[in-house]
């Protein structure tokens, strides 16, 4: 095939979206991006983890997506399969909550909003958790938390650095008081590792909101950022509803929370794994690549 009939399928494509003739073209081979509006071919678009090549958006990706993208193939394990949600209230709003479960686990295969891993990046031992948007908007429940609880206490146990990639609507709200309390269980655990001298870095992508921004999201021992990425307690339009002014262009973007010194780092996705390994490498006096060892073993050395 000719580099010349490999481009035209894409210009086609262009011209099918300008003309509104999209549906002529396979569905799931092409991808718009929602910021620039550029169509993109999918396998491309998938290499590039869904970072658009025309203009840089980031957009959403799957939790495993990203800790396959993050962690090293080699050594790694899922945690904490056997947590999942319950419905002890029995709550029901123009749907059963048990029912809404069914539908989320049947469309992302996922036990509930979080899946955490053990591995290693770079070779450096960590363990991961990693929110999935696309179960219930991400919210934390009793799953959530309990899952983020006994994974960071399985690197207490190890003593080896927790990282989280967050992407939250914030606290599920199906599971009333059960859910605001797992705020306080996730800060609890941060606290213990903090106190261990257990590195905790907190990625936040987008969105993060509610109960998760303040919570877990936002303490880490260092913050960062996917750049775009939104996240605050509040979202805009409710802000702007409550206080009944105009708020700054880009609120609560990460960009405008680096400006405000709310995160520290801004670290695109294609860089994350190389960056966060070369900070840990830092955090844990551990040349990359180099033999396992625990916090333990390196105080009484």
């Amino acid at each position: 095939m000719s580099w010349v009939d490999k481009i035209l399928p894409a210009i086609r494509r262009d011209q099918a979206v300008q003309r509104g003739h999209a549906s002529q073209v396979p569905e799931g081979l092409w991808k718009k991006c929602s910021k620039c509006d550029s169509v993109l071919y999918k396998p491309e678009l998938d290499k590039a983890l869904s970072v658009c090549p025309k203009c840089g958006y980031h957009m959403r990706i799957g939790a495993r997506t990203r800790v396959d993208a993050f962690l090293d193939p080699e050594n790694r394990q899922e945690v904490c399969q056997e947590v999942e949600a319950i419905d002890r209230l029995k709550f029901k709003d123009l749907k059963k909550y048990k029912d809404r479960l069914d539908q989320a686990k049947a469309q992302t295969g996922e036990k509930d909003a979080l899946v955490a891993f053990e591995g290693m990046v770079q070779g450096i031992p960590v363990v991961v958790v990693a929110f999935e948007f696309a179960f219930h908007g991400g919210s934390m429940g009793y799953a959530v938390g309990e899952k983020f609880t006994r994974a960071a206490n399985i690197a207490l146990e190890k003593g080896i650095p927790f990282i989280c990639f967050s992407a939250s609507g914030g606290a599920r709200m199906q599971e009333a008081l059960i859910s605001l309390m797992q705020m306080a269980k996730t800060s609890a655990v941060i606290e213990r590792l903090k106190s261990k001298g257990i590195p905790y870095i907190s990625v936040m992508t987008d969105p993060v909101y509610g109960g998760v921004s303040a919570s877990l999201a936002l303490l880490g021992d260092l913050n960062v950022a996917e750049p775009g990425a939104r996240a605050g307690f509040a979202g805009p339009n409710i802000i702007e509803q409550t206080i009944r002014q105009t708020l700054p262009k880009g609120f609560q973007r990460s960009e405008f929370l680096l400006d405000h010194g709310a995160i520290d780092m801004i670290i695109e996705r294609q860089e994350m794994r190389n960056t966060l390994a070369s900070i840990l490498a830092k955090m844990t006096h551990r040349p990359l690549g180099f033999e396992e060892v625990t916090f333990e073993e390196e105080a009484s050395a």
